[in-house]
């Protein structure tokens, strides 16, 4: 088949470029109305903010939201009072981040977690599915909590454990400095300094770069961003995270994780630190010790799941930091900010982001999608880490059956598994997928057809799609070593799905 013999296809083609960017458009201003009308084949991701992600009101607001975030908190709060001798009542009152950083760097902390943990409850209990979930820096460890990988006592007790090892053997009085810049242009501002040991900490994309050093080594690096016309910005934060200077906690910390295990991941979790998706063989407190140690590459991270298709991207914690930082490196993102600026925003959201009403079907098939199950429960546990028994891959996280923490939106019923049937019931349902994103007749897509060469899908637009399925068929991330020219024609990728699925053990 050749694209000359189709002169429909060029048509097609044609409207695709005149559609899309009004398309993307509609959708990216498309109003928060609680219909489920998001596109079943939209990829979400979840944002964990870190260190300094606080607003006045927004915990208490979520205390008082339901019962269940109710539970989250007190149970983070128990864990708090009783391995650092304070919880979280300071975060009730009406203080500011300078006041806090000021005088309870370590309630800061707490509140950064608990807010991200109980949003992201809150959103769940209205329906709210995602498909990656993204921490920056502390946000990871309540990226891992909503995943699945820990319970919320677990979570509150690594941060604690974190912020105990930081207290006692950072004597660095070193901290964050944010420039506007681009990485290699504060590289080369910290090339003037060279003996300063100042490091880049945090690239947030093109418009801003974190450095972290000594206080000495910040003031200086500011004086020449100021003589240069770039903006700077001293960060609130007590210690230089993502730092050489941090390397003797680093060894602590990870002694002292040493106890944690894991559970399988019920929602895909990405590092910007490891610039990689957790895995079920990983070790937790090491991977977390590490953090302490390594830079944080958030906007490589952004550009790579917008490359996979990531369209709508959700703030899971109090402000806007990590929503900006996108919109600022992809403009056309959908982006929401759901504790801006009352829980009526956080109802909507989370009704925006869930399945419709009725069980969604794909087009043609009748068959019915599956999501996400919903996260894992939260259960208080002992204030020292315990050893946690890692669960199989396969298997979801133990849900002890006292608890009633868990979020209470019902799962949609689940299809039955497409490998289960046939290969044809998969390569029907991926047709769909791809004859309605390229707006091509299904008819086109034989197992024959060169996607690049007979239909000109280009590889930008051949990742989206693979992105697309991997959320449509529940695949996970994709692995490490793939390779886009592996799968050129149209039944190469059906048979990808029918391997993934079969490696999942659904087949």
């Amino acid at each position: 088949m050749h694209a000359a013999r189709l002169p429909w296809l060029h048509r097609a083609r044609t409207r695709n470029i005149q559609r899309e960017s009004q398309e993307w458009e509609f959708c990216r201003h498309r109003a928060l109305r609680g219909t489920g009308m998001l596109s079943s084949v939209e990829i979400v991701v979840g944002l964990f903010p870190g260190q300094g992600a606080y607003l006045p009101g927004a915990l208490p607001r979520l205390r008082a939201h339901d019962p269940g975030t109710a539970k989250v908190i007190e149970t983070i709060d128990t864990v708090a009072d009783g391995i650092l001798g304070k919880g979280l009542s300071r975060a009730f009152s009406d203080d500011s981040v300078d006041q806090l950083v000021e005088a309870a760097p370590d309630v800061l902390q707490l509140a950064v977690f608990a807010t991200s943990v109980a949003a992201f409850r809150a959103l769940s209990d209205q329906g709210a599915r995602f498909s990656v979930l993204v921490g920056h820096s502390l946000g990871e460890i309540a990226a891992l909590v909503a995943g699945g990988a820990l319970d919320a006592a677990e979570g509150a007790e690594i941060l604690c454990h974190r912020i105990t090892v930081l207290r006692e053997h950072d004597t660095s009085g070193g901290g964050l400095l944010a420039l506007g810049c681009e990485p290699d242009r504060a590289q080369q501002i910290l090339d003037l300094l060279p003996t300063s040991g100042a490091v880049i900490a945090v690239d947030n994309g093109p418009a801003q770069t974190v450095v972290a050093g000594r206080a000495d080594a910040l003031r200086r690096t500011a004086t020449i961003a100021t003589a240069i016309g770039l903006p700077s910005t001293t960060l609130h934060s007590p210690h230089p995270f993502h730092s050489p200077l941090l390397a003797q906690a680093r060894q602590e910390l990870a002694r002292r994780l040493s106890g944690y295990g894991r559970r399988g991941l019920r929602i895909p979790v990405f590092s910007p630190v490891l610039g990689r998706y957790y895995r079920d063989s990983d070790d937790l407190g090491e991977l977390l010790a590490s953090h302490l140690v390594t830079p944080v590459r958030f906007g490589p991270a952004v550009e790579r799941l917008h490359r996979l298709g990531a369209g709508v991207w959700v703030e899971v914690g109090a402000g806007r930091a990590l929503t900006s930082r996108v919109r600022s490196i992809e403009s056309s993102a959908s982006v929401h900010t759901p504790l801006l600026p009352d829980l009526d925003t956080l109802r909507e959201t989370g009704q925006f982001l869930a399945p419709a009403a009725e069980p969604r079907t794909v087009r043609h098939t009748g068959t019915t999608m599956a999501y996400p199950p919903a996260p894992a429960a939260v259960t208080p546990e002992p204030s020292t880490p315990p050893a946690v028994t890692p669960e199989p891959s396969t298997s979801p996280a133990p849900v002890p059956p006292q608890d009633t923490s868990a979020p209470s939106a019902p799962t949609p019923p689940a299809e039955t598994p497409a490998g289960s049937t046939s290969r044809e019931t998969v390569a029907v349902r991926v047709r769909d997928l791809y004859a309605t994103t390229l707006e091509y007749p299904e008819e086109v897509f034989e197992d024959g057809a060169e996607l690049e060469a007979d239909l000109g899908v280009d590889s930008v637009k051949r990742v989206e799609l693979m992105g697309r399925l991997g959320v449509l068929f529940e695949l996970g991330p994709p692995p490490d070593d793939m390779r886009m020219a592996d799968y050129r024609t149209f039944g190469q990728v059906v048979d990808f799905v029918l391997d993934s699925l079969a490696r999942a053990g659904t087949t």
